[in-house]
């Protein structure tokens, strides 16, 4: 199958996918959400590490220094730490703005500042799954799990808010599509200037790498820490592995 086939199939079916899993998982009971949500992420923190380390990395350490991805990689860990502070710190202020006009009937921007930053974060998942099938197809489909596993966590919480903030299900649904299709223009364009790119692409690759850690250790992982039992850990732990284990499967099946 052509590249540019496998781009479009995981970039519109794993946008797809992700959004409706995340829809059928609000759904279900509390109880069965909250047991099963934790699990998700532990097995997504695998994936989302071994795409980074078995996948994006070897290949951008094969077309680049070492000392220039090791480079980016450092460079990549400190923006997404001062971008999700500028983001964090700019939803308090909004949440303060919200409480203080709460009683004044205000509908709060929760919903409109999810659906915008969304847009931004399906153009950097267009960009990162067409730069890893620009490497080799294990590459490209080990990146595209990463973005769709740590995607469905990440729309659960988006569903949650928007429903929060007044949005009904069918338009919570579709407002969240919507915000996901910037994936599809990003991949092509990645994909057709792929040539002129060439240059960019290992540290483009590097970068992807530092952004799959970052979610892994600094947003994921956090949450796994709430679960102390040994039952518990013993769970994560193996879902984790398990993760691992399917990056690297990835890459013995497939040439």
């Amino acid at each position: 199958m052509p590249v540019l086939a496998w781009i479009l199939l995981f970039t519109v079916g794993g946008t797809i996918g992700a959004l409706t899993l995340s829809a059928l998982i609000l759904l279900l009971p509390r109880e069965i959400r909250q047991a099963l949500v934790p699990k998700l992420i532990s097995y997504a923190t695998g994936i989302l590490l071994g795409a980074a380390f078995l996948g994006l990395l070897p290949h951008a350490l094969e077309h680049a220094e070492t000392d220039t991805v090791l480079k980016v990689v450092l460079a990549g860990l400190v923006a997404f730490f001062l971008l999700e502070k500028a983001v964090l710190w700019h939803h308090c202020h909004e949440d303060d703005h919200d409480h203080l006009h709460a009683h004044g009937g205000g509908t709060g921007q929760a919903g409109p500042l999810i659906l915008i930053g969304d847009a931004f974060h399906s153009l950097t998942d267009g960009v990162i799954i067409a730069v890893a099938f620009s490497a080799s197809i294990p590459v490209g489909i080990a990146a595209s799990m990463a973005v769709i596993m740590h995607e469905i966590p990440h729309e659960v919480g988006d569903f949650a808010i928007l429903l929060e903030s007044g949005y009904s299900r069918k338009k919570a649904y579709l407002w969240n599509a919507l915000s996901s299709l910037p994936a599809i223009p990003a991949a092509l364009a990645t994909y057709f200037w792929a040539g002129r790119m060439e240059p960019w692409i290992p540290h483009l690759m590097a970068l992807a790498a530092a952004s799959f850690v970052y979610i892994a250790l600094a947003d994921l992982t956090p949450s796994l820490h709430r679960q102390m039992s040994r039952a518990g850990i013993l769970t994560q732990t193996a879902l984790l592995l398990l993760g691992i284990g399917t990056v690297a499967g990835l890459h013995q099946i497939l040439p």
